[in-house]
């Protein structure tokens, strides 16, 4: 992102990354990053509770299973490209935690609903679908945010810290879940996740940066704004083409996603807190990936790294239809350590090149529109795999999730705009909008992928 132009700007020339100990003596950084924390590994615990209350409390079938992991991302479709515009039109800190509260009520009914025998499949919908529409709105703002908290130049340390927190809830967040589902049972287990975006809420308030409104703009349409963003995002080739990958990516994951919980519980028999272990023991492979994306992307340059991780996340989902029940640990193990190594990867780095390119005054409107494209196959992925998981059976429909998938890394193979990028290009003129044209952001690059596990982290 170019340098912020008034507002919350000028907390750039503050940012303590260059000194001693970095973002670690950033306070505001330190209180987004321990919310974050809490959170995300209590997501965790819902990633692997909310299937698991449909599959083993209410007893319903792959498709409803497949349903209900379209129902979390299906915000995307219809509300992504107009959060946007309210994120550029609002205070961005105010609506993040307007969106954690909002989740941290709607879990919470889950477990209450449980306890009082009222749990019903259209209530894990309805609460999965409004979950899922808080997360629209807190990711886009969210990103748009860390900007402005850290300074441009301390982005990828930024990013890298967040992902290495998120790819640590991976590790610990499954094993907890398959605790407290086997503990409390899995409606029960929600209740942690629900707690956790309290958390954030507190953690969020207490930043002392001001939470400062945009600067007034010409008043436009909903829809002017959405076309300037989109037209921002598709001016540039190379966005179009990772944009592809991801979203190819994207679609096949959520295929395996909504028939591998129900394979490795009902075909391999195996229990709750086992599945718990090895989506963790898996996403070690995350820690690794955002510990050595910044070395990564130094040494074979940003856009070859991009290629390498896609890779990665494409082998890495061959493994699990390999597996048999006397291996199925050792595999699923290992295909989740080769994909989320190559998730994080490339995640840190195009997220940090994402907002480094873009002018604010587009940050929301590009982040939604990046990930309109990219979440927004994500439910089609999901009905995809519960129709298929249904008729042609869970392993076969793995299969055709792990084809797919490595299908993705062709759109960035092809792209030589894409393989050519060496280093973090210099910011755009701030206030340069999408008639800047292709120029203004070359090698502007969408989201990370996510690996073909439940315990996956979303793509950014």
């Amino acid at each position: 992102m170019a340098a912020v132009a008034g507002g919350a700007g000028g907390l750039a020339s503050t940012t303590p990354a260059g000194r001693r100990g970095g973002l670690w003596r950033h306070r505001d950084f330190l209180l987004l990053w321990s919310g974050q924390a809490v959170s995300e590994a209590g997501s965790q615990v819902t990633v692997l509770a909310l299937p698991l209350v449909a599959i083993d409390t209410l007893k319903v079938g792959t498709f409803a299973v497949g349903a209900l992991t379209a129902c979390t991302s299906a915000a995307f479709l219809f509300a992504g490209l107009p959060a946007g515009v309210v994120v550029d039109r609002t205070r961005k800190r105010r609506l993040m935690v307007a969106a954690d509260a909002g989740r941290a009520v709607v879990l919470g009914s889950v477990p209450v609903a449980w306890w009082a025998g009222a749990l019903t499949l259209a209530h894990l919908y309805l609460a999965a679908v409004v979950t899922g529409l808080l997360t629209v709105f807190f990711d886009v703002a969210y990103q748009s945010e860390l900007p402005d908290l850290v300074g441009r130049d301390a982005l990828v340390e930024a990013n890298g810290k967040l992902q290495a927190t998120s790819s640590g809830a991976q590790v610990g967040g499954p094993a907890v879940a398959g605790a407290l589902v086997g503990a409390l049972g899995a409606a029960g287990a929600v209740a942690a996740d629900a707690v956790s975006f309290v958390v954030s809420v507190v953690s969020l308030a207490a930043i002392r940066a001001p939470d400062e409104s945009p600067p007034p703009a010409a008043r436009r349409t909903v829809r002017a704004d959405i076309a300037e963003g989109l037209r921002f995002v598709a001016g540039e080739p190379r966005i179009r083409a990772v944009a592809a990958c991801t979203a190819t990516a994207n679609f096949f994951s959520s295929l395996a996603e909504a028939v591998l919980l129900v394979f490795l519980r009902r075909s391999m028999h195996l229990s709750p807190a086992l599945i718990g272990v090895v989506f963790a023991a898996g996403a070690v492979g995350g820690l690794a990936g955002a510990v050595t994306a910044a070395p990564l992307a130094r040494r074979l340059g940003v856009g070859r790294t991009i290629l390498a991780s896609s890779v990665c996340f494409g082998v890495g989902g061959v493994l699990a239809p390999l597996a048999t029940r006397a291996d199925v640990v050792g595999v699923v193990v290992a295909g989740q350590l080769l994909a989320s190594f190559g998730a994080v990867a490339y995640n840190v780095n195009q997220v940090s090149l994402r907002q480094t390119l873009c002018p604010p005054a587009l940050l929301g409107r590009m982040n939604a529109s990046v990930r309109t494209v990219v979440w927004g196959v994500m439910p089609l992925g999901a009905l995809a795999g519960g129709v298929l998981g249904s008729t042609v059976g869970l392993r076969p429909a793995l299969w055709v999730a792990a084809a797919g998938g490595l299908t993705a890394v062709g759109w960035v193979a092809t792209s030589p705009g894409v393989r050519s990028v060496r280093r973090m290009p210099a910011p755009p003129v701030a206030g340069a909008g999408a008639a800047a044209g292709p120029g203004a952001a070359a090698e502007e690059l969408p989201p990370m992928v996510v690996p073909a596990a439940p315990a996956a982290p979303p793509a950014e």
